[in-house]
């Protein structure tokens, strides 16, 4: 991670004190982490899975709502969420960042997508491509329950998948 050296060299060259750098360096990455940590928080509180007889439904705090319909679920697979804008960031032949998606392990399938009215344009523009089925209408969508609870396929989670869909996890 370069955000705690940067910091660190901005601040002793600005303070002119190798001390104050350090303080500096410290706290900026002190309030970064806790940034993080306080965002991450939030989507894990507001993100919630729920099964019934009729599927499976993921809904978050931004808004978005993915259900699949158990006979519509095709296979368990990787899900690439992706949380941020997929472009990169920097100066041509200097230092170039993109942030990448999210892997994790979930059900893949025909449904439905509810999406906030305010989001960013680059995911409006990704949503636009992904595959419809021209008779049901439905969307191609993932829900990623390895982000909610990694080992989900050994706990209740993967029972209710073994009880409606015991085909996805022979």
């Amino acid at each position: 991670m370069l955000f705690f050296p940067v910091c660190l060299l901005l601040g002793a060259l600005l303070t002119q004190s190798s001390v104050a750098g350090l303080v500096i360096g410290v706290a900026a990455t002190a309030a970064l982490g806790g940034v993080l940590v306080v965002k991450y928080r939030r989507m894990v509180a507001g993100t919630v899975v729920r099964f019934s007889p009729q599927g499976v439904e993921m809904s978050d705090a931004y808004g978005y709502r993915l259900r699949l319909s158990w006979p519509r679920i095709e296979r368990v697979d990787v899900v690439r969420s992706r949380m941020a804008s997929p472009r990169t960031i920097g100066r041509p032949g200097g230092l170039r960042v993109r942030a990448g998606a999210m892997q994790s392990v979930g059900l893949v399938g025909w449904g439905e997508r509810d999406v906030p009215a305010r989001m960013p344009r680059w995911m409006r523009d990704h949503l636009a491509r992904v595959p419809v089925d021209p008779e049901t209408g439905l969307q191609w969508l993932a829900i990623p329950l390895g982000a909610v609870d990694p080992l989900w396929e050994r706990g209740p989670m993967g029972d209710w998948v073994r009880r409606h869909r015991p085909d996805l996890l022979a």
